[in-house]
């Protein structure tokens, strides 16, 4: 008989280290690849793995985040049990806020209750990956564990980071030290440590019971990383690490699965967007088979031409969006979102552009992340000089030049749309 698995995203984060990026908006709701948004990922991974009862818990600045799963998402079936439903902080157990990754869990524990789910899968909701969730679900029935945790090897310089575990021969979970200040190396590697993704399975009533004691503790930052799993190895329970590079994920071809990328910085947002330009991509977003699902706005195709002077626009190791028009600009090496109109003499380079964006013409961009509904005017060359860019814009410690939507150039469009 099919184990019945309810699945439970962690959405409500504020996301601060990629402002202003989340100045306006939830983390899992950034656009990403020119027509998606972050939280798109996960979602595809529980769909395409036959887990359709999924609720998103939503908190800080979650509009457009709710927006884009009623629209992306809200009708995926008629069914009773097929749903994606987003679920704000409702203060079920007190005048507060989610306190941290498990009281999200806790105050919500009415959902699992009516659920009866004999499982749930607790997933963050701002990742990029692709993942057959069903395989760690039947890892965690073989090994009859209480908890699954999904684990990946890292560079042991990025370890401390991450939740780090120790494992046996089995995959039994030893240890486990959230962020700790000197990580343990794996054993067959001293240069590499194994992590958890901060993707879990738990056993209905081992999560239940979890959560509820530790929203009794006064001392507790209410945490699973830092607080639920220490706890739960300390009682004896049997929690396993699932290694993500045994996943395998139909279309993706051979090999270990070991792209994963944690988008929480504006560098690490910027290199994975980067990521999917290549004629084969580290990510590749062409996989019929397991396909990427969002909320698919009724644009025309994307248009490329001439403009008067004859000069064509071009586009090169990019990736560009439906409706968007190239007139006689050229870009290179770009994420380009739906419906941007680039001008003519314009050249884009590594470049992210947000939905509806205008490029003026004679632009130079490079190195530069616009948010979306912004025009940029004519003349304008940013990406150059820093220290002319700092005094204009948000620039990120590694020299990303942020526009936020609605910024200070005469003659912008000002939209609401977040």
């Amino acid at each position: 008989m099919r184990r019945r698995v309810l699945g439970m995203i962690l959405a409500g984060g504020k996301g601060t280290r990629l402002y202003p990026l989340t100045r306006d908006r939830a983390k899992p709701s950034v656009p990403f690849g020119g027509r998606y948004r972050i939280i798109d990922f996960v979602l595809s991974n529980f769909m395409n793995s036959g887990i359709y009862s999924i609720y998103v818990l939503t908190q800080f600045k979650s509009q457009s985040l709710m927006e884009h799963l009623q629209r992306g998402w809200g009708s995926i079936s008629m069914m009773r049990d097929q749903y994606v439903i987003p679920v704000p902080a409702q203060m079920r157990t007190g005048d507060y806020w989610y306190r941290g990754t498990a009281d999200a869990i806790y105050q919500n524990l009415n959902l699992l209750r009516e659920s009866h789910p004999d499982l749930v899968a607790v997933f963050g909701g701002d990742h990029i990956y692709r993942m057959d969730i069903s395989q760690m679900v039947a890892f965690h029935d073989n090994r009859e564990a209480d908890v699954t945790i999904a684990g990946i090897s890292v560079p042991l310089e990025e370890a401390s980071a991450f939740g780090v575990m120790k494992v046996d021969e089995h995959g039994r979970i030893l240890d486990f030290e959230e962020k700790p200040e000197n990580p343990s190396p794996m054993p067959d590697d001293p240069h590499r440590a194994l992590v958890s993704m901060g993707n879990y399975v738990f056993s209905n009533l081992v999560l239940a019971d979890a959560c509820e004691e530790d929203a009794k503790k006064e001392d507790s930052s209410h945490d699973f990383g830092k607080d639920i799993l220490p706890r739960l190895l300390k009682d004896g329970m049997r929690l396993f690490c699932y290694p993500f590079e045994s996943n395998v994920v139909p279309g993706e071809g051979g090999g270990s699965n070991t792209y994963w990328r944690d988008v929480g910085t504006l560098e690490a947002y910027y290199e994975a967007n980067m990521d999917l330009r290549d004629l084969v991509p580290q990510f590749n977003l062409y996989n019929d088979l397991w396909p990427i699902g969002t909320h698919a706005k009724n644009l025309p195709p994307t248009k490329f031409v001439h403009d008067e002077d004859g000069r064509r626009g071009l586009a090169v190791q990019s990736l560009v969006g439906d409706g968007t028009i190239i007139s006689g600009a050229s870009v290179r090496g770009s994420i380009i979102g739906r419906n941007v109109r680039i001008n003519s003499y314009s050249e884009i380079e590594d470049c992210i552009l947000f939905d509806n964006t205008v490029i003026g013409r004679n632009v130079r961009l490079k190195g530069v992340i616009i948010d979306k509904n912004v025009h940029v005017p004519d003349d304008e060359e940013i990406g150059f000089d820093r220290e002319i860019d700092e005094k204009r814009f948000f620039v990120s410690p590694s020299g990303l030049v942020v526009i936020p939507k609605q910024p200070h150039f005469e003659g912008r469009v000002g939209f609401l749309d977040v």
